[in-house]
């Protein structure tokens, strides 16, 4: 009786361990403060991510201490310094959301040191990239760099640098395409000839590292079709 315990417990170990990777298109993701599985959408084979709020709770009344975050399916054995990162990637927003403004928080990571203290990240909010509102506009795309410089900060001390608009919306298909080098990063959305967005001095302490695929809380995010081409 006690080995078949010990049996018992030991495959749920094994099992626990296991989730906290997945495989998908031929690469390997470990999972960091998310849920993640590979699903079908449209019929086709995706990566769906979720914010894990068990494992890092967040507080509605202190966003910007419990938000933008390690929350990402992380590409495992990859050291990315500078080139490109490109991204099919699809948002909804959880029915019912644990909160109430969540904008659909999905986009991408990089640049992670090897125990997710520190990183750099472009995401996007699509529920308001076509808003009637301009300011809300103004706010669909966002850069931060973790731990020191979270949207938060990045908006007080010069707002309108690290933010500003793509034509995007959530339950749709976006490709997002990352070029970086040095300290610059620029941004394209969907085959955009000229780029949406540029950070023309990234804050981060890193300057290399894993690349992550992000989400935050209420979003549901499906990924596909990432590509990493290094420089």
């Amino acid at each position: 009786m006690k080995n078949a315990s010990f049996i018992m417990l030991f495959n749920l170990i094994g099992v626990a361990a296991f989730a906290q990777t997945l495989r998908f298109q031929n690469q390997t993701f470990e999972l960091k403060n998310v849920t993640g599985s590979v699903t079908k959408l449209d019929g086709n084979n995706v990566l769906k991510i979720e914010r894990d709020l068990k494992a890092l709770p967040f507080d509605a009344k202190n966003l910007g201490a419990t938000v933008d975050e390690p929350t990402y399916a992380k590409l495992t054995d990859l050291d990315f310094e500078n080139g490109t990162i490109e991204v099919m990637m699809l948002s909804r927003i959880q029915d019912p959301s644990p909160f109430e403004s969540a904008q659909g928080f999905i986009g991408v990571a990089f640049r992670i040191n090897e125990n997710d203290s520190a990183f750099e990240s472009i995401y996007l909010r699509p529920r308001v990239g076509r808003s009637d509102n301009q300011l809300a506009r103004n706010r669909t795309v966002q850069y931060y760099a973790f731990p020191d410089y979270k949207f938060d900060k990045l908006r007080k001390e010069a707002e309108g640098r690290y933010e500003t608009t793509a034509p995007v919306n959530v339950n749709e298909w976006i490709k997002m395409r990352i070029e970086i080098t040095g300290s610059k990063a620029y941004m394209f959305i969907n085959d955009a000839k000229y780029s949406t967005f540029v950070v023309d001095k990234m804050k981060g302490k890193t300057t290399r590292g894993a690349i992550g695929l992000w989400v935050d809380i209420g979003t549901i995010g499906y990924f596909k079709d990432l590509k990493v081409i290094k420089r």
